[in-house]
């Protein structure tokens, strides 16, 4: 019987090895973001590649998150603080297309001043591939992925910090 068994999962694994994959590789430290366009919450297209030059604060999120909405305010106080030394932070919205007002609303409720994508395909999480929100990445000046976290980036978090100032200074 336990011939049979080890035969059969031999025999899935092969089959699974063999179907192609298409999709995306998960994020690397060192290795060029990948690139993503999405519509900003006044209709216009913006591509992360657009803004090398800038270190970038790429947050996935949705309105319906708790952690999510815990999490703005510190993103909006880094980016005030730092915009200045260019630090973007772009949040992309990953709510569903009918919650566009909902998500106008919480920009609107939350003071956020930084770029707002939304994402209502949710292309950003597959590309990144996210599991839950939230999810930042850092990429720094050149678009080279030098930090990321699947969960929220709490305030004074030092291993955050220290990225970020690094690739400010």
């Amino acid at each position: 019987m336990r011939t049979w068994k080890i035969g059969v999962l031999t025999a899935l694994s092969t089959m699974t090895a063999c179907l192609p994959s298409d999709r995306p590789r998960a994020p690397e430290v060192g290795e060029p973001a990948t690139d993503y366009v999405a519509a900003d919450l006044q209709g216009d297209s913006v591509a992360l590649s657009s803004l090398k030059g800038n270190v970038v604060l790429l947050n996935m999120w949705a309105t319906w998150c708790a952690p999510c909405r815990a999490e703005t305010p510190y993103l909006e106080s880094l980016f005030e603080q730092h915009g200045d030394q260019g630090l973007r932070v772009v949040g992309i919205s990953q709510d569903t297309r009918d919650a566009a007002d909902q998500v106008a609303d919480f920009v609107e409720e939350y003071g956020v001043t930084y770029t707002i994508l939304h994402d209502p395909e949710m292309q950003a999480l597959n590309l990144y591939q996210v599991i839950g929100l939230p999810a930042s990445f850092l990429i720094d000046r050149e678009g080279v992925l030098r930090w990321y976290r699947y969960g929220p980036i709490e305030e004074g978090d030092a291993e955050f910090l220290r990225a970020l100032g690094d690739l400010l200074s």
